[in-house]
């Protein structure tokens, strides 16, 4: 799968967070990036449009990460979700590990993880 090709969700309840990584991943190609404030938005998000990669914080309001995590996987058992976790919050990186997710990124994200993730599943096929 090419990059361009890409549908990326990126779900946190930092506005500023939110920009910051779709801005990566559109300076890698991918146009295609869909915005969720918080875990609600992001089921509803994935449900409608159905997008190859998420990218999720973990501590947001209505439903946190794992929580979403949990309710796209009913969804969707293959979704393919980063969870991004604060360096105060690594105890709940476990617990989305164990949930589902398929990796996780530390926060304050690193675009050459952002790139690696991405290049990794383009280089996959797409699953």
């Amino acid at each position: 799968m090419d990059i361009k090709d890409l549908k990326v969700l990126v779900c946190d309840d930092s506005i500023l967070s939110r920009k910051k990584l779709k801005d990566c991943i559109i300076s890698l190609g991918c146009a295609n990036v869909l915005e969720a404030a918080d875990g609600e938005e992001a089921i509803a998000q994935y449900d409608s449009n159905r997008p190859n990669i998420v990218f999720m914080d973990i501590v947001m309001p209505k439903k946190d990460g794992i929580e979403a995590l949990k309710g796209i996987l009913e969804i969707d058992p293959k979704a393919t979700i980063i969870m991004a976790s604060s360096v105060g919050t690594q105890s709940y990186l476990k617990d989305a590990i164990k949930a589902g997710a398929s990796d996780f990124l530390q926060k304050p994200i690193d675009n050459k993880q952002v790139k690696k993730f991405i290049d990794s599943f383009c280089s996959k096929g797409g699953v």
